[in-house]
């Protein structure tokens, strides 16, 4: 998977109702995830350990959305 940069993720990171430093942290290390299935299973795993918000799994989602996206440019 592609890595974000700073600037997309703080698009993320920074939208109303979000763990700013969850989302941070895991599209930080989203290019560690060899594929986007691992990526997703690391999200919800996260999500329900950390007991996530909606709004951060959604902005979460997103940013691997854009990481596969780039990964097929």
């Amino acid at each position: 998977m592609k890595q974000l940069t700073l600037e997309e993720i703080k698009t993320f990171a920074t939208r109303r109702n979000v763990r700013k430093i969850a989302v941070e942290n895991f599209l930080l290390s989203l290019h560690n995830n060899e594929t986007t299935r691992t990526a997703y299973q690391n999200l919800m795993r996260d999500a329900k350990m950390y007991r996530w918000n909606k709004e951060t799994i959604k902005a979460i989602q997103e940013g691997i959305d854009l990481s596969i996206k780039k990964s097929k440019n």
